[in-house]
């Protein structure tokens, strides 16, 4: 089983572990690359740890993201961004996303 990443400020935690990831209730914190609304219909993840990282360092929430894993999404449901992240288009139920890191914080630029 393909497992990929979602990176998110920890401001989300609450909603995700409620809803599952649902591009639609972003809102409590900017997106890992600073928007303040959604950059695209779904859910960005990554598809290894490498990408997860560079994710992580990327961080621009001005605060601490977390890091989940995501089960059941195969490469053929992704959509490619215009920046050549992919994502999911739709919402990721509660039961296919685990929380695997928590309270990273911003690394100093």
């Amino acid at each position: 089983m393909v497992v990929r990443y979602h990176v998110t400020s920890t401001l989300n935690r609450t909603s995700i572990a409620r809803y599952g990831l649902d591009w639609n209730r972003m809102g409590a914190a900017r997106g890992i690359a600073g928007s303040l609304r959604p950059e695209q219909p779904g859910c960005f993840l990554c598809a290894s740890e490498w990408e997860r990282d560079w994710f992580v360092r990327m961080n621009n929430t001005d605060g601490p993201v977390d890091v989940w894993e995501v089960h059941g999404v195969e490469a053929e449901d992704l959509i490619e961004s215009p920046e050549g992240s992919y994502y999911f288009p739709g919402v990721i139920p509660r039961n296919r996303v685990r929380l695997v890191l928590q309270d990273v914080p911003p690394v100093a630029r």
